[in-house]
């Protein structure tokens, strides 16, 4: 994880956000300040921060319109609003705008930091999470999550179980996968019929990957497939 994390404050009450500036600073979080949400969309665009809080009630563009247009382009920034409203369907209206926590004014310094730092680590986990299911092979990029095949100016779909195959023979590159694994993770036996199946799949994966000519997928005969490149 970053050693700074850098946290843009959208806030129009001066006094408030100095306290919460300097506290946050005291903490060891790179603060960068706005007071409304037109100069708060602006500091986003320039400075990506690693987590968003913001107040609702702003002038020239309210907390929940500014954060509308930041999630049309960035579904992951962690968002904490900081509000005076309390009415549920205010707080409903904040998480349906892209809102990942909601503390109500007044507050507790303590709780607030406790909530970022609660925010932050689950982004971290979900990037880490995310990065864990992306592949380069060769001149490839494989994402396991969207089933997505990469290359120089094209994407090929993936069905769920050659992306499910391809993922395995990433993970243990250069080894060897068993196909009996494969089969019973997958189709749930070994019978000839999956064997066969299995070994169909195998060679559509060959196909969408023979734009690089270093890959290949072997057959070791009776044991299963190795991915090298």
């Amino acid at each position: 994880m970053k050693e700074k994390i850098k946290i843009l404050l959208v806030e129009d009450e001066q006094t408030l956000a100095m306290i919460i500036k300097d506290t946050l600073s005291d903490e060891g979080f790179d603060i960068t300040l706005a007071e409304d949400g037109e100069k708060g969309l602006k500091y986003y665009l320039d400075n990506k921060p690693d987590l968003l809080i913001a107040d609702v009630m702003m002038p020239l563009l309210n907390g929940f319109e500014m954060v509308s247009k930041i999630r049309q382009s960035d579904k992951t920034i962690p968002i904490l609003f900081l509000t005076a409203r309390s009415a549920i369907k205010d707080v409903v209206e904040g998480f349906e705008r892209g809102a990942n926590d909601y503390l109500k004014k007044p507050f507790n310094m303590q709780e607030l930091i406790i909530r970022i730092k609660a925010l932050v680590n689950r982004a971290y986990i979900e990037k880490k999470k995310t990065e864990s299911n992306k592949f380069e092979i060769g001149d490839y990029t494989f994402d396991a999550i969207s089933q997505k095949l990469y290359s120089t100016g094209n994407c090929q779909e993936l069905s769920h179980r050659e992306s499910e195959i391809l993922k395995r023979l990433c993970i243990n590159k250069n080894e060897v996968v068993n196909t009996r694994n494969i089969l019973l993770e997958l189709w749930g036996d070994d019978s000839f019929f999956n064997v066969r199946s299995l070994h169909v799949f195998i060679t559509k994966l060959r196909h969408k990957l023979s734009q690089d000519e270093r890959i290949r997928i072997i057959n070791v005969r009776g044991i299963g497939y190795k991915l090298i490149f």
